[in-house]
């Protein structure tokens, strides 16, 4: 599958000038850019920065035809199709989204790198939408990375870098830099994402979790205070409720009038809350054959350390998650005598898609309504699999 992109753009002022003759490229999903931005380089000589998505011929990704707004200083020697654009302002549109945003945020990453003595040689835009905008930055000393985030997902580099020590807490990305504002320039980290990663893999993914989950439990306070979100307890019942308001919940009411008791009994297992990583699946995973890194904190929060192992094993066949999962329990009965980790999963079960649900209708609510289409069918399909769990 692949996709075929329309670009319209504006000049330097932010001004439209049209739109560039239709092309194609080979990654089908919206959000991925580098290929576009290189085939506009390759086919017109252009230096383009994609700001956003603007539509696509199908309702959600991957795929299709779709059309994004982009900005050049150059002069295009192609002749462009006019085309209407509404460029009006919206409340929830990311800095990086917005005319000269692209600029903005290389220019503050290029002088972070400059005040650590690296100089910038090349940049190259990855990605854009709704969760991040990212981009590459290859210096005299090695790339480096800028990573932009939108409100809700902004403690990233305060649990990469908790408490100071980089390698104190998480094995992450080191943070280079952060504005307070969104902005992070991460030190490169080698290897490959670890998608399609077995059984064996997970299992030593799910080891070395353990043990920054085992060591973040003393110190959850301290990051609820530095602004990771709490989701401890039976508070977790109320957040997800007040996300899911508006949305037809009608095929989970049963979980959703029943949570309050159902995590009062997981509370009652014995486990303490902890640092959760959100999203670890093996493609948030990066490994060289020497180490592994887990990347992407962006969903990260205080809360239950089950939500993991439950994310993590989500799509290996029953008798690998039920060894992973055995594996989990017996480390956590391990370091917290008396506990019942077994039974905690399994209360757990249905309410790791239910709170997926509630997290994408978070970022539905809090980006523009060009970008719904991202996450528009994330909630009713999460909702259906909370309900399907036994």
């Amino acid at each position: 599958m692949s996709r075929t992109v329309t670009l319209i753009l504006l000049d330097a002022a932010g001004r439209p000038l049209g739109a560039l003759p239709p092309f194609g490229v080979p990654e089908p999903w919206w959000q991925e850019v580098a290929s576009i931005v290189a085939e506009v380089r390759r086919r017109h000589g252009l230096e383009v920065a994609v700001l956003r998505l603007l539509d696509a011929d199908r309702p959600a990704p991957p795929g299709g035809h779709v059309r994004y707004l982009a900005q050049t200083a150059d002069a295009p020697a192609v002749p462009l199709e006019p085309v209407a654009v509404d460029l009006a302002p919206h409340p929830l549109r990311q800095p990086w989204a917005q005319a000269g945003g692209p600029d903005r945020s290389v220019g503050w990453a290029t002088g972070e790198l400059r005040r650590l003595g690296r100089r910038v040689t090349a940049v190259a835009q990855q990605r854009t939408w709704n969760l991040s905008a990212i981009w590459r930055l290859d210096t005299d000393a090695g790339p480096a990375w800028l990573k932009q985030l939108p409100p809700f997902a902004r403690h990233e580099p305060t649990v990469l870098a908790f408490p100071g020590d980089p390698s104190s807490l998480v094995n992450g990305p080191t943070v280079l830099a952060a504005d307070g504002e969104g902005r992070m320039l991460l030190a490169d980290v080698p290897g490959q994402d670890r998608y399609g990663a077995g059984e064996g893999e997970r299992a030593a993914i799910a080891a070395g979790h353990h043990v920054v989950q085992w060591r973040a439990c003393g110190v959850v306070g301290e990051l609820v205070a530095a602004g990771v979100p709490d989701l401890r307890g039976v508070g977790l019942a109320d957040w997800i409720r007040e996300r899911l308001a508006g949305h037809d919940v009608s095929a989970a009411a049963g979980l959703l009038d029943g949570l309050d008791h159902r995590l009062q009994q997981v509370r009652d297992c014995g486990l303490p809350d902890t640092l959760v990583h959100g999203d670890l699946h093996p493609g948030n995973v990066r490994g060289d054959g020497r180490r592994r890194t887990v990347i992407d904190w962006a969903d990260s929060f205080v809360g239950h350390p089950a939500f993991d192992i439950l994310r993590l094993t989500e799509d290996v066949d029953a008798d690998a998650a039920a060894r992973l999962t055995g594996a989990w329990t017996r480390r956590w009965r391990t370091d917290v005598p008396g506990s019942d980790p077994h039974r905690a999963v399994d209360l757990l079960q249905p309410v790791a898609p239910l709170r997926l649900a509630a997290v994408y209708a978070m970022f539905l609510a809090a980006i523009e309504p060009s970008e719904h289409p991202y996450h528009v069918h994330d909630v009713p399909a999460a909702l259906a699999r909370a309900a399907a769990t036994p």
